[in-house]
């Protein structure tokens, strides 16, 4: 099935009587039994809802897995993945991650009895050198986010099975729409469903997707032991925003191309991250496993200051720590976004102080680049 039609054809109300159209909010705590005995379908919301269910189904087809689990924040997906790490065991993740990933794995799973080390996952060698036999899961995204680095699915899912851990890939930048890491190899995709899933910045929420069914046995488990799923109303308002990931994100990616061509080409722009730029290092690779490269870039302008001065003259451009959304965000990371990142650390791993992130919307790209040339040549003023 064409995957504009997978979007918005699927089944919006299994095994309900009116057949809505749209799925139905199932606002509701608990269901009524037909016996003291034995529980049907559904009983608490905590541990299953018709609403919850239709959302999870959806992004299981739309990831090619065998189950997918919707949480309360991208966050709240990321712990729970943590929770299949058993005590004593460590997890290797890639040194360019979003600053809450590395929050979450720095200062609470270590009280878990969980160790973490980080590593260049785009050196498949640094990879190979730092698994250790007590490693159960590498955590990596790609492209990262906000360097633009691009690591090979293929071949870390080979390097982390070798060594009996999974891998578990955060696709939160790109989606299904463009990247399907499960089915390059990767055993858990992430997101943070508030980002392109939802699409319209009025959502929050995170998923895990799997590909094998006693994983996803693990999982279900834990969402229902710590009660972390999505709210139904949540659920309602995702599979809404879902139905036009594809419209929305080839727009964005359509302008994202062009104002990352435009910033290319200004003489105070130093660098421009995008993985769809001819010149980008991993681009090849990229596209050997991606339809495209999204709709987030990053530049730089070799001074801090100067890149303050630039995200704070822009119109059409909100100042915002989140991406993907149907409107332009602008942020500078190190100060936002990934502030939880010492500043050793953000050194250590290339993270520039001068570094801007933009997320590109789907307004008219000759008005985002016009504003973005308003700020630049205000610099020369």
């Amino acid at each position: 099935m064409n995957p504009f039609t997978q979007l918005v054809r699927f089944d919006p109300s299994p095994g309900d009587p009116w057949r809505a159209n749209s799925t139905p909010i199932y606002q509701t705590a608990t269901f009524a039994q037909e016996s003291a005995t034995e529980f049907g379908t559904y009983d608490y919301t905590r541990s299953g809802n018709p609403t919850r269910a239709v959302l999870e189904t959806q992004l299981a087809q739309l990831e090619s897995g065998e189950r997918a689990f919707a949480f309360a924040s991208g966050m709240a997906a990321l712990s729970t993945l943590t929770r299949l790490v058993p005590a004593g065991g460590e997890i290797l993740a890639g040194d360019d991650l979003y600053g809450g990933t590395y929050r979450l794995l720095e200062e609470v799973a270590p009280r878990l009895g969980i160790k973490t080390k980080y590593v260049d996952v785009t050196d498949l060698a640094a990879v190979e050198r730092t698994i250790a036999k007590n490693t159960r899961l590498l955590l990596i995204e790609t492209p990262t986010n906000p360097l633009q680095r691009i690591a090979d699915i293929r071949a870390l899912s080979k390097i982390a099975h070798k060594h009996g851990a999974l891998l578990a890939v955060d696709n939160s930048l790109l989606s299904p729409w463009l990247q399907k890491p499960l089915e390059l190899g990767a055993d858990v995709v992430v997101h943070s469903a508030t980002k392109h899933l939802c699409g319209h910045g009025d959502v929050m929420a995170g998923a895990l997707v799997v590909r094998e069914a006693e994983l996803a046995e693990q999982l279900g488990f834990l969402q229902n032991a710590e009660g972390n799923a999505l709210a139904p109303f949540d659920c309602w308002l995702l599979l809404r925003g879902m139905k036009t990931l594809g419209v929305r994100l080839d727009r964005a990616q359509k302008n994202a191309a062009r104002i990352a061509e435009f910033l290319a080409g200004h003489p105070r722009v130093t660098r421009v991250r995008y993985a769809g730029l001819d010149s980008h290092p991993g681009r090849q690779l990229h596209y050997s496993q991606a339809r495209g490269a999204g709709s987030l870039l990053s530049f730089e302008t070799g001074d801090a200051l100067v890149s303050k001065r630039i995200v704070e003259a822009l119109k059409l451009f909100t100042i915002s720590v989140s991406f993907g959304s149907v409107t332009s965000q602008v942020s500078l990371p190190c100060w936002m976004s990934h502030k939880s990142i010492p500043a050793s650390v953000r050194r250590a791993h290339a993270l520039p102080d001068d570094l801007v992130r933009i997320s590109v919307g789907i307004e008219c790209s000759g008005d985002l680049a016009a504003d973005l040339a308003v700020a630049l040549d205000a610099l020369e003023r």
